[in-house]
């Protein structure tokens, strides 16, 4: 009789993760399309949510319902849950309510997969029109890589440090959740640092926008709070615990 557990989808998507982001070199196109169609399997259950509830008490800063979830209709304020970071990559949840959006913002030499895991969201993004430097760029002109609308269930999206719409902002239109794998992840001290924008429409060039950064780093409008990932459990070995 075969007594081992089914690994979970978390599990599953860490040991991938694990695999292709330690390896020296970058990911190819395989290893890039094997992990995002394991994203493309989750569902809000899997990450310990509950996405129709709404029993929480989100304004006492708890968040979690009856059955031991996290109400995905409680939450009151963009709430990050995260699940694992090392130095190769990050993983983590980001519920939003309804009307609430974050503003647009940068991946600096990032690789990014994200998932939505319900809801619908309004997602703007840009990558820079390339020039000779490759040095992080803080103002100049972009072209738009996304401006829409995406309904779950949906195929999770992939941008890279200079395309797939590196700068990106998002929109909740109802309550919805994303799921985001970060490779390697946001670092001030190794020039990684997350830069917000404003963009101006340039109305002589139809798609393209002058992004300019932000006066104040973090926007003072933006309120991130944070919540424990409940469920289910994720086996790292000891060495890799942060």
């Amino acid at each position: 009789m075969d007594c081992k557990m089914e690994k979970s989808k978390i599990q599953m998507l860490y040991d991938a993760c694990n695999y292709v982001f330690s390896q020296e070199e970058l990911p190819n196109f395989q290893q890039i399309q094997w992990l995002k169609n394991i994203l493309n399997t989750f569902e809000a259950v899997d990450v310990g949510i509950d996405e129709f509830r709404s029993d929480g008490s989100p304004g006492s800063g708890e968040v979690m319902n009856s059955n031991g979830l996290i109400s995905g209709q409680g939450v009151s304020e963009i709430t990050y849950i995260h699940i694992y970071e090392c130095d190769q990559f990050s993983m983590g949840i980001f519920c939003f309510p309804a009307g609430r959006a974050f503003p647009l913002h940068d991946h600096p030499g990032m690789t990014v997969l994200s998932k939505l895991l319900y809801g619908s969201v309004y997602i703007k993004a840009y990558d820079w029109v390339r020039g000779e430097t490759c040095s992080p760029r803080t103002n100049g002109l972009a072209g738009t890589a996304i401006d829409g609308i995406f309904n779950a269930p949906c195929e999770p999206s992939v941008l890279f440090p200079r395309s797939g719409g590196n700068i990106h902002s998002f929109t909740a239109l109802t309550p919805c959740a994303i799921l985001d794998v970060l490779s390697p992840p946001y670092s001030d001290d190794l020039g990684r640092p997350s830069t917000y924008f404003l963009d101006f429409p340039v109305p002589s060039l139809p798609g393209y926008a002058w992004l300019e950064e932000r006066e104040v780093k973090l926007p003072c409008d933006l309120v991130v709070k944070g919540a424990p990932y409940l469920s289910p459990p994720l086996d790292v070995p000891d060495d890799d615990l942060c």
